[in-house]
């Protein structure tokens, strides 16, 4: 894994080791930013199942301007923390060891980008896309940028339009955009 554009471009990522791990290959990564390349600028970011904060680290080497980056798994927050210090993107990050569902029950910030790439057929989408409205986590004309199996959910959504969605294999790519 590595970051693909921007003033990090090349830069490789630390990542896990292991069979359960499932990251998003470049080949998709670099397919989501040009499809949300224009949002990115300045955006602030929440990247819900950070993993190794790949998408987060990404974001910001094109000009974001910062990233929550959230994790309930321990090992996934060491990692995003070393690859912060390994970009120098400590000062850009915020990373918090916790589940979406109890950010999102806090949360006092809005979003113009929000990442969620969660575990595959866990039944997560769902109600993390209800919990993002409920809350109104995203800014006027914030995205929701939502990676998942083709056996997974990737349908409309209500409080959501669908603005674009893409399948490259059996993954499929679904940009939302906040209903007005």
């Amino acid at each position: 894994m590595r970051i693909i554009s921007g003033i990090r471009r090349g830069h490789k990522l630390f990542e896990f080791e292991g069979e359960d791990v499932r990251p998003t290959t470049d080949r998709v990564k670099e397919s989501v930013f040009n499809i949300i390349q224009t949002f990115i600028p300045d955006a602030v970011c929440l990247d819900m199942f950070a993993g190794s904060g790949a998408l987060s680290f990404e974001a910001i080497s094109r000009g974001a301007k910062k990233a929550v980056c959230l994790d309930k798994d321990k090992r996934s927050i060491d990692i995003i923390k070393k690859n912060a210090n390994s970009l120098d993107f400590s000062d850009y990050c915020e990373i918090i060891n916790t589940s979406c569902f109890d950010y999102m029950e806090r949360a006092k910030e809005k979003f113009d980008v929000i990442f969620l790439d969660p575990p595959y057929n866990k039944n997560f989408i769902e109600p993390v896309l209800e919990g993002i409205v409920k809350n109104n986590l995203l800014n006027e004309d914030g995205i929701v940028v939502l990676e998942s199996d083709g056996t997974d959910f990737h349908d409309d959504f209500d409080g959501l339009e669908m603005y674009r969605q893409r399948k490259y294999g059996r993954t499929y790519i679904t940009v939302y955009k906040k209903h007005n």
